[in-house]
């Protein structure tokens, strides 16, 4: 199986798991969102841009907490839950949605967002060459100084090499596939960012093994 039937067997596998199980997630944020929000009041940022937001327990935990939020994810089932939650809770106003493929360039302006943050989206059924293209998307709009906290399952969890292997350290389970990172691929992804911190997790049952990367942009 090629990238692209990879990426589109992905897609097609997230739309139906968010139409069979809405709210997969829970309503309560992910702990690292709850640290990021720390990092980005720190900041004195006012608007995330969330990657990989899914039905948006995190994207509307940021809008709750102050932050202009715009959301983006590759399935338009899940962004419709959050656009619905964010109603709900009286939060339409904070929060803008986009069905967006990070393989693809971001439809945002230069330095125009203050912080961006993606849990597990970069090990997600990414490659390495896709993955490094992202960050500097990232880096690209990012405004001068703007932070950027990303999480992903690393090469010391349970998963990393079993299921269905796809090479470039990605490997298949329960149709979901993912790219487990080592440390290296961390250090090179932070190549001309200030690497602020590394800090290793659990989250799950299994339990997923993570680690919780914070940089910020040098220029």
């Amino acid at each position: 199986m090629d990238e692209q039937e990879l990426a589109e067997k992905q897609r097609r596998h997230w739309q139906d798991t968010y139409t069979v199980h809405p709210g997969m997630y829970g309503e309560e944020p992910s702990a690292p969102a709850v640290r990021a929000a720390e990092v980005f009041c720190a900041a004195g940022a006012r608007d995330v841009l969330e990657l990989g937001a899914g039905h948006g327990r995190d994207a509307l935990y940021f809008a709750a907490e102050g932050f202009t939020v715009q959301a983006a994810d590759f399935s338009a089932t899940g962004l419709e839950q959050l656009r619905r939650a964010a109603l709900a809770r009286g939060l339409e106003g904070w929060v803008t949605t986009a069905v967006h493929d990070v393989r693809e360039p971001l439809p945002l302006a230069d330095a125009s967002v203050d912080a961006v943050f993606a849990h597990m989206l970069l090990c997600m059924a990414l490659s390495t060459k896709e993955i490094h293209a992202v960050v500097e998307e990232v880096g690209r709009v990012l405004r001068p100084g703007g932070a950027f906290v990303y999480t992903v399952r690393h090469t010391g969890d349970a998963h990393y090499g079993t299921g269905i292997a796809h090479g470039d350290d990605i490997f298949e389970h329960g149709g979901f596939a993912v790219h487990f990172f080592d440390r290296g691929l961390v250090d090179d992804l932070a190549g001309g960012w200030d690497l602020r911190g590394v800090h290793a997790f659990e989250e799950g049952e299994l339990p997923r093994r993570l680690r919780r990367v914070t940089q910020s942009l040098t220029r």
